[in-house]
């Protein structure tokens, strides 16, 4: 199996996600999330939601949402902060081998999450009225000690550096 794709146990679920770096979108209903890799200066936002740990701003699209328009609300939500955004690509959320996989369930049996990556411009008091409670500036050498996600989500943050250090 590639470092691309990996199995992740969420809450008894067994599912095969895979990062697929591209410039294309997929089915916009097939869209379940969308993340950001917000940057300013040469430090990473992460936030932290209630009942959760640190993690990059992101949540669902919201219906009659453009993908890029619900990251731009969910980066505001989360992080109070405003940026220029590029698109990276994307996870699919494979549920094919998941035996507790609900059809009739919120989420396809196959979606996909998308990332993208945005430079800060403006960054606003936080002012947690939405669901984060906290918001933190780390070096990217330590976001691996900071997020406890699957390994694809460091993955994904090299790609956002690499484009930034070829801009």
């Amino acid at each position: 199996m590639s470092n691309n794709c990996i199995y992740v146990n969420w809450d008894g679920h067994k599912v095969k996600l895979t990062w697929i770096p591209t410039n294309k979108l997929p089915p916009l209903d097939k869209v379940t999330s969308v993340h950001s890799i917000c940057i300013k200066g040469h430090k990473v936002l992460l936030v932290k939601i209630k009942g959760r740990g640190f993690n990059h701003p992101g949540g669902h699209v919201d219906e009659g949402e453009t993908p890029e328009q619900a990251l731009h609300r969910e980066v505001l939500e989360e992080g109070y902060v405003k940026g220029d955004c590029e698109y990276l690509g994307m996870i699919e959320v494979n549920q094919a081998e998941n035996p507790m996989y609900d059809p009739n369930g919120k989420y396809p049996k196959i979606g996909y999450q998308l990332f993208y990556s945005m430079n800060i411009t403006e960054c606003l008091p936080f002012n947690r009225e939405n669901e984060s409670i906290s918001r933190i500036w780390v070096e990217p050498s330590e976001v691996p000690y900071v997020i406890n996600d699957h390994n694809l989500v460091h993955l994904i943050l090299n790609v956002a550096l690499e484009k930034r250090l070829k801009t």
